[in-house]
């Protein structure tokens, strides 16, 4: 509730759209970007669910802190692979900043930077958690490879 004035009649207005179900969370988020072009689509808290749940695309998600020493060396690597997989038309690579932004989804668990999940288009609610493998470019190449419900290019072409 965030009232700019507060008093019985607004609680009270609150309270009933609580109990009916009106109301909608607020949700923690960085402004929608003007321009969302680039190979690794940028997620803020309001743009989640349409672009990370989406269910025609698979979605790599990296969860990032702008201050973290692996996020950063991890940036140029994210860049190449969105870059590698930008003709891919059901394949989103995305980012978000999960200092600034909620993660609308408790599926999505972010208990440190960065978190990758791979979010195939028919298991939005079972999320995969990139572990173990380094965050190089083949590592999460063949991640999504492993993943993806369907990509254009074939094994061979690889």
């Amino acid at each position: 509730m965030e009232p700019e004035e507060f008093d019985s009649d607004v609680l009270r207005q609150f309270v009933v759209a609580f109990k009916k179900g009106k109301l909608k969370p607020i949700v923690k988020s960085q402004p929608v970007p003007k321009s969302n072009k680039g190979p690794v689509k940028v997620v803020v808290g309001k743009t989640f669910d349409a672009i990370v749940m989406d269910p025609k695309n698979d979605v790599l998600i990296e969860f990032y802190a702008p201050w973290c020493g692996h996020c950063k060396k991890l940036e140029p690597v994210y860049t190449e692979l969105g870059k590698k997989y930008k003709s891919e038309k059901h394949l989103v690579i995305a980012k978000m900043d999960a200092t600034a932004n909620d993660v609308p989804n408790d599926r999505y668990k972010v208990e440190g930077f960065p978190t990758i999940y791979f979010a195939p288009r028919d298991k939005k609610n079972n999320p995969i958690k990139f572990e173990g493998g380094d965050r190089d470019l083949e590592h999460l190449s063949k991640f999504i490879e492993e993943h993806a419900t369907k990509l254009s290019r074939t094994k061979e072409e690889l």
